[in-house]
C-alpha cells in the first residue's frame, strides 16, 4: 500500500504535539502524552480538543495561501497586488490562469498538508469516543465530540469550496484514496454540523462569558454553518442535498436569531480596530509608553497600552464565531500568528499621521468595487485611500497598484510612523509573524442575512442596513446580493457568495470578467490595464489547483482539477 500522500507519518507527530493560542488554546507541549492516554478520560479528551482547534488554527498561521486570502485575490473586489518584484504564484489565482508563472504547479501544497493534519487530529479524538470514561457526563460528551466534529466539517468545507473532490477521510487513516465526490464530503459536513447543533448543550458557552468562551464552537455557531453550507451546496450545484432540506437550514438560522442572543455592533466601523475612526490626536504618549486610547471592538476587543495586552475590553456581542490567534509564532515551527494581515499592508509605507503599517502591498482594491460602492456608508470601514489617508507606498515595487488597500485587517503601526504594530510591543521580535488579530468566521450580520435570503423576508436584511443608516427595501435576491457585498467586503466572504449565486461559478466569472478586465493599473508605477480570461475562470469551474507534489505522493491516484 502507498504512503499516504498527506505524509501521514508527521500527522501522528503532530497530533501528539499540541501548540495553541490564547486562553483555552494552551502553549504547553502535550508530548508527555501517548496513545494510551490521550484518549482515556474527559481531561485528556478537552486536551486533544484543543489540539484540534489548534490544527485549524493553523491551516491559515503556517504560512499557506490560506482560505481568507485565496477569497479576496479570487475576488473581483481585489487583484492579487503585491510587488513587482515578488514572484507570480498568488497572482496565478488572480488570474485563474499559470500563464504569469508556469512553473508555479504547487499552489496550496502547504494548505493541503495543514488541512489534513488538522482532519487527523479530529478523526482520532472522535475515533476514541467509544474508549473514553465519561461516566454519566453526558454533557461533556456532547460538547467535546460535538465540537470536533463541528471543526471537522469546517475544515472539509473549505477543502470542498477550494478544490472541489477531495479524499474523504473519517477515521485516522493512511490510506491513500482517491478524491471522494463532493456530494459525499457534504454529507459528511452536515452530518457533522447537525450532530454539533444537536450535541453541543445551548448553555456550554454563555454569551455572558463570551470573553472567556470566545473561539469556541457553540451550538448556534454550528447551526449558522450549516445554513452557509447549505445555501452554498445549493448554488453552485443546482441541487439540495438530501442531508439538509431547506426547512432545516431555515429553522436552524431562526434558532441563532432567536435563541443566540446574539447583537449587530452599534457602529460598523467599530468591529475593527484599523476601520475605527481614531487619528493621532486619540493616541497619547508619555515617554516610552505609548497607549492606545481608542475603545474599538476589535473583532470583539481593544487593546490596553499600559500594560501592552489583550483582551481590556467587552467581546462584541455580534461574533458567533471567532477563529483564535496569539502571539507565539516564530521561525522555530510554532505557527500560532495571524500571518495574512501584513499582507495588506502597503509596500514600504512611508510615516504619516495614518497607523496602517508596511506589508506586502496585497489585495488593493479594484476600481470597479470604488465606483460601485464609494457612497456608502460601510466603505471607508472596507478601504483605505493612499490619496485621501495621505500615506505614501512603493508604487515602483508595486504591482496592480490602484492607490487602495483593504482595511479591515490590515496591520497597523504607532502614530509616530515607526513600522511596529502591536505585537512588537509585546516582545517579539518581528511584525511579520507575530501579528495576532483574530479572524471573525461569522457575523450576526451574516445570519440575518442568510435568515431573510431563506425565509424570502426582509427583516433581517433591513436591520443590517438600518446599523449603517440606510432606509429599508422590499426583499429581492438582488438586494440580498447587493447588501452582502459591501456588509461583507474584505472578509473572505464574498468569493464564496459570488460562486454560489449560479451553478458551477458561472456568476463568478461575470462578475469577476467585468470588474477587472481593462481595470487600470500601476505595475512599477506604469500605467496599464488588466485582463481576464472568463474562459480561464469557467473551465475550471472557479476550483483552486490540487498541488502537484500530492499528486506525485499519491502514485497518480489523485488527479488534477480540470483547467489547469
Amino acid at each position: 500500500m502507498k504512503r499516504k500522500y498527506i505524509l501521514m507519518s508527521a500527522l501522528i507527530a503532530s497530533a501528539m504535539a499540541f501548540t495553541s493560542c490564547d486562553s483555552y488554546l494552551d502553549t504547553s507541549s502535550k508530548t508527555d502524552m501517548n496513545s494510551q492516554t490521550a484518549y482515556s478520560t474527559p481531561g485528556a479528551a478537552e486536551m486533544d480538543l484543543n489540539g484540534c482547534y489548534d490544527g485549524w488554527q493553523r491551516t491559515i498561521s503556517d504560512e499557506g495561501i490560506g482560505m481568507y486570502l485565496t477569497a479576496e485575490f479570487a475576488s473581483e473586489q481585489a487583484f492579487a497586488g503585491l510587488g513587482l518584484s515578488d514572484a507570480k504564484n498568488n497572482n496565478i489565482i488572480d488570474q485563474f490562469s499559470t500563464s504569469i508563472a508556469p512553473s508555479y504547479n504547487d499552489l496550496y501544497n502547504t494548505d493541503w498538508i495543514n488541512y489534513y493534519k488538522a482532519i487527523f487530529r479530529c478523526n482520532q479524538l472522535i475515533q476514541a469516543d467509544a474508549t473514553i470514561n465519561w461516566g454519566d457526563d453526558t454533557k461533556t460528551e456532547g460538547r467535546i465530540m460535538g465540537e470536533a466534529r463541528a471543526i471537522r466539517a469546517i475544515l472539509y468545507f473549505d477543502l470542498v469550496r477550494l478544490f472541489g473532490d477531495v479524499p474523504l477521510l473519517l477515521e485516522p487513516s493512511e490510506d491513500n484514496i482517491p478524491r471522494t465526490p463532493a456530494k459525499e464530503v457534504y454529507q459528511a459536513i452536515f452530518d457533522d454540523l447537525k450532530y454539533a447543533a444537536e450535541n453541543i448543550p445551548a448553555d456550554a458557552y454563555p454569551l455572558k462569558d463570551r470573553n472567556d468562551n470566545d473561539g469556541r464552537i457553540t451550538k448556534y455557531a454550528a447551526e449558522a454553518l450549516m445554513a452557509r453550507a447549505y445555501l452554498y451546496y445549493t448554488g453552485y450545484y443546482g441541487e439540495e442535498h438530501p442531508a439538509c432540506s431547506k426547512a432545516e437550514a431555515t429553522a436552524a438560522i431562526n434558532d441563532v436569531v432567536e435563541n443566540g442572543g446574539y447583537e449587530l455592533e452599534k457602529n460598523y466601523k467599530d468591529f475593527w480596530m484599523p476601520s475605527s475612526d481614531f487619528t493621532s490626536e486619540t493616541i497619547t504618549k508619555s515617554g516610552d509608553d505609548t497607549k492606545y486610547a481608542w475603545e474599538t471592538t476589535y473583532a470583539g476587543k481593544w487593546y490596553d497600552g499600559s500594560q501592552w495586552r489583550p483582551g481590556q475590553g467587552n467581546l462584541s456581542k455580534e461574533i458567533v464565531l471567532n477563529l483564535k490567534f496569539a502571539t507565539t509564532h516564530d521561525y522555530n515551527g510554532n505557527g500560532d500568528g495571524n500571518t495574512f494581515s501584513v499582507y495588506l499592508g502597503p509596500r514600504n509605507r512611508m510615516a504619516t499621521s495614518v497607523h496602517i503599517a508596511s506589508g506586502w502591498g496585497a489585495c488593493s482594491v479594484t476600481p470597479w468595487f470604488v465606483e460601485q460602492y464609494s457612497k456608502d456608508p460601510r466603505f471607508s470601514a472596507c478601504v483605505w485611500s493612499a490619496k485621501d489617508a495621505e500615506f505614501s507606498a512603493d508604487e515602483a515595487d508595486s504591482y496592480e497598484y490602484t492607490g487602495y488597500y483593504t482595511r479591515k485587517y490590515a496591520p497597523l503601526c504607532f502614530s509616530d510612523g515607526t513600522r511596529q504594530e502591536v505585537a512588537f510591543k509585546l516582545g517579539e521580535q518581528h511584525q511579520n509573524i507575530t501579528y495576532y488579530q483574530d479572524y471573525t468566521i461569522m457575523r450576526y450580520a451574516d445570519v440575518l442575512l442568510m435568515q431573510s435570503e431563506l425565509t424570502g423576508d426582509a427583516d433581517g436584511l433591513n436591520k443590517v442596513r438600518a446599523r449603517v443608516g440606510l432606509p429599508a427595501e422590499d426583499y429581492s435576491i438582488d438586494n440580498i446580493r447587493k447588501e452582502r457585498a459591501i456588509e461583507f467586503a474584505f472578509e473572505g466572504i464574498h468569493f464564496w457568495d459570488l460562486m454560489r449565486y449560479e451553478k458551477d461559478g458561472a456568476y463568478a466569472a461575470n462578475a469577476i470578467f467585468n470588474a477587472q478586465n481593462g481595470a487600470k493599473v500601476k505595475n512599477g508605477g506604469v500605467e496599464t490595464t488588466t485582463s481576464f480570461s472568463k474562459e480561464n475562470f469557467t473551465k475550471k469551474k472557479g476550483l483552486m489547483q490540487i498541488p502537484n507534489t500530492q499528486i506525485t505522493l499519491s502514485g497518480g491516484v489523485l488527479t488534477q482539477n480540470a483547467g489547469w
